[in-house]
């Protein structure tokens, strides 16, 4: 090996779109039998099922319309 490389004439990968970044996320155990059973029905993996349907929900501007209740 080499002691030093030189990258300046290097070009991006063009086959990678957007990075992935991973981070941590607790969702309810019947929120992923869902989405676990919905990916093997579709033959993808849930965390890209789980990806897919988020950035969908990003792109259309989805909103939730939650109801808070203050009764005991």
């Amino acid at each position: 090996m080499k002691k030093r490389y030189d990258f300046s004439k290097s070009v991006r990968n063009p086959y990678l779109r957007k990075a992935k970044k991973q981070l941590t996320i607790r969702l309810d155990e019947d929120t992923i039998t869902y989405f676990k059973s919905l990916a093997e029905k579709n033959g993808i993996p849930y965390q890209n099922l789980i990806n897919l349907y988020l950035r969908e929900c990003a792109e259309s501007e989805k909103t939730l319309a939650m109801k808070w209740s203050t009764q005991s």
